[in-house]
Formats: structure tokens, sequence, C-alpha cells
């Protein structure tokens, strides 16, 4: 296993691989007896976590519509199975309002511009930007912006006003040109490849130089399981920030991975762990891989190892009409609407729901050595894959453990001192 591997290569001047072998195996079976880890009982945190009813983020869906139509958008080519449409400014200077009012005593607060294509709202950007640092002082909040955004409209002017504007800007690109094009598309089937990469060749040269959050988002699908050329290919161009997700969808379209791809994919992380370590050391186009940025020695506090984003209760999705969801990815799922921001009470039925989504309630994960590094997955894909939320989807499963694997693995090599004995 990958687990031998690793202990091998860090302690073989010291153990033959035999004796690393029976070592594991004497450990896997005394944690399979209960003998080797006291119970975990976090009964306490998880009721502190349920009185807590303040509001951290909001996910403000300014644009039901997109200029792309990629195949294999969830959010259904950007109108959510809906009508196309704007947030107006006051439906979002009423969202500021909102979560100024139901986020208490905290001090930061986030709002996250997102659609479709945010790009498509820029006067509802701008204003509630500019409403939002108005009321800082009147409610003690401190408002800090992102946006995922898939780059085709920027230019100069909205690029030098992102840059100083938001925390952390996320930009939607595929990897190669060839991989981009089949499947993020303009309306007329054209692809988006050569407008996108000139955008963000600029958006991200401001965010380098300046020391600035940024990463370029891909999706892989079976179309392209050699995905690390693609993460080379992003390297390669200067993007030192990258992530590449697989893709989450309808079984029935031709792009969706199977059970019968993890094999491929995990080997294409390892491509991607090894590329990692030799740019790093090289110094040569080196680049972050996000899925392998985890912090093993500290890690996230306790709250978000037991549920992850928060959906539902800290994290909250608010569309064009001022309607208010769990999450971005249950809009437009009725039996998830659980307000909106003019009225400002929330549907306690559905807070409750996610209340009870943490990973101790969650039967596959609360035995799984990696759950407090996934929280459990993503509540939304088991939903909308399984039918229920606590119920993650197996394949994301491997693939998640997989990447922590290999996060482990780089930290131990980057980090060797913490591994003697």
């Amino acid at each position: 296993s990958l687990i031998v591997y690793l202990l091998y290569k860090t302690l073989n001047d010291r153990y033959s691989e035999s004796d690393i072998r029976q070592a594991y195996a004497e450990i896997e079976g005394l944690i399979a007896q209960g003998m080797l880890f006291s119970k975990a009982d976090f009964s306490g945190e998880i009721d502190e976590l349920n009185k807590k009813q303040d509001v951290k983020a909001l996910c403000l869906n300014v644009a039901h519509d997109c200029n792309l139509r990629c195949k294999y958008c969830f959010a259904s080519k950007g109108d959510y199975e809906g009508k196309r449409e704007l947030m107006s400014p006051e439906v979002g200077k009423e969202a500021v309002k909102f979560l100024a009012q139901k986020s208490g005593a905290l001090k930061n607060v986030e709002i996250d511009f997102f659609g479709g294509e945010p790009l498509l709202a820029w006067d509802t950007v701008t204003e509630v930007v500019s409403y939002a640092r108005s009321v800082e002082s009147k409610y003690n909040k401190k408002f800090h912006f992102t946006m995922t955004t898939n780059s085709t409209l920027l230019d100069d002017n909205k690029i030098d006003y992102l840059h100083k504007n938001m925390d952390n800007i996320v930009l939607s690109l595929d990897g190669r040109k060839s991989v981009n094009d089949k499947i993020r598309v303009r309306a007329d089937g054209s692809g988006s490849y050569d407008s996108i990469i000139k955008n963000i060749a600029k958006i991200v040269e401001l965010r380098q130089r300046d020391k600035k959050e940024y990463y370029v988002r891909g999706t892989f699908t079976k179309h392209n399981l050699d995905f690390s050329k693609d993460v080379f290919h992003l390297a390669d161009m200067g993007f030192r920030e990258i992530s590449i997700e697989p893709v989450v969808g309808d079984s029935q379209d031709d792009f969706i991975l199977c059970d019968s791809d993890i094999d491929t994919i995990h080997r294409e992380y390892g491509r991607i762990a090894a590329e990692y370590l030799k740019r790093k050391e090289s110094g040569h186009n080196p680049f972050r891989f996000y899925h392998f940025n985890v912090n093993i020695y500290n890690g996230p506090c306790i709250y978000k190892r037991l549920t992850a984003c928060g959906a539902g209760r800290q994290y909250l999705a608010v569309v064009p009409n001022g309607n208010i969801y769990p999450c971005h990815q249950f809009v437009g799922r009725d039996e998830f609407l659980m307000g909106d921001v003019f009225q400002k009470e929330l549907n306690e039925d559905i807070v409750d729901r996610f209340k009870n989504t943490h990973v101790f309630v969650k039967p596959d994960c609360s035995r799984c050595w990696a759950r407090f590094f996934c929280s459990g997955g993503c509540n939304a894909n088991n939903f909308a894959l399984n039918g229920d939320m606590n119920k993650p989807y197996e394949l994301t499963c491997q693939l998640q453990k997989k990447r922590i694997e290999y996060a482990i693995y780089l930290n131990i090599k980057q980090k060797p001192h913490y591994c003697q004995m």
C-alpha cells in the first residue's frame, strides 16, 4: 500500500521492508479490535455547534444566466432550470443587511459573487461592494469578497477593480485548449480557451505580484483522464495556484466518471504529486495543487472537521429574487427553500436537517480514517447522487482518500524531521 511505501521510504535505513509490513499489519489489527485508540467523543462540540446560529458567509447568485454553455454545468447552463435573470442592486443590498444582522458577534463575514456568470451583473457586484463597505462601521463588520468567474468578460477595468476589491478570485479553465474547448463552449458551440487564457494571465500576474489569493480551477471528465497534463499545462502558463476537480453529474452523460476510472485517476494524482516535488526542488514553473494543500499537523477547527463548509447554517446562498437556499448547489430545489432576505427568517426545519449532517451521523464516515479531512463530503453531491445527505458518494470518497494520502506523503517529504524516531 502507499502507506507502507511511505514508511519504508522514510525508515529504510533502520528497518527492513518486512519489519515495516509486519508492524503495520499489527497496528491495523489493533485498530480493528478497538484496542489502539480511545473512542472520540465530540458530543460536546456537536451540541455547541448546533447552538450556533450565526451566518458567516453568503453566496450571492447575482446571475442566473451565463454566456457559456458548459456541458457539465450543475446550474443547467447558468439558469438553474429556471428563468434567466440577474440580481438587482436592491436585492444585493438586502442580502448585505441579512448577513450583517444574522452574523451575530462575528466580525469577519464573507460574500461570494457567483452565478451563472457574475460578471453579467457587474453593476450589482460593484454596488453591493460599495454598500457593504459603507455599513461596516454601523454593523461592526469586516466584509470579505470573493468571485468565481469564467473570465471571458474581463477587461482591464474589471481586472483592476477585482484585483483591488476581491480577497480571493476563482478563475475557471479546464487546462489544455483541446480539453477546455470540448466542454466549456459558447452558445454557438465555439470554444472559450483563447479569450479566457489572455484574461486570466493578466489578473494572475497582478495577484502573484501582490501575493493575493486566487486559483485557476478546472474540471476533469472521462474525456481527459490524463488530467495531470492539464495541471502541468496551467503550471507552464505561469499559474501557481491550481485545482482540477472531478466532474459530478447525471450518469447518462458520456463524460461522467465511473468506478472503472478510479485506478487511472489515482495514478494521475501520483503523477501530479511527483511533478509537484520535482518542480518545487528545481524552481522551474512550480505550482500548488489545491487538493494537496492539507495541514495534517494542525488542520481546521473542530467545527469545520465535523461539518465542512457549514451549508444550511453558517453558509447560505441567495438567488436573484432574494430567496435563500442552503448553498448554491441546492438552488431550485423547493424542499430546500429556506426563506428570503426581506423577511430575514429561516425555515428552522431545514436548518435542523443540516444540523444532523455531521460526520458522526454518517454511517460510512463515523469510523473512516479520513473523516476529519473531508468532513463527510459535500451534502449537495451526496443528496443529488444518493438521495441522502448522510450517504457519501462512493467514487468521490475513493478519490478524496487518495488525495489525502498524497497530501500526507508530500507533507512528510517536505518536513521529514516530523517523522524522525
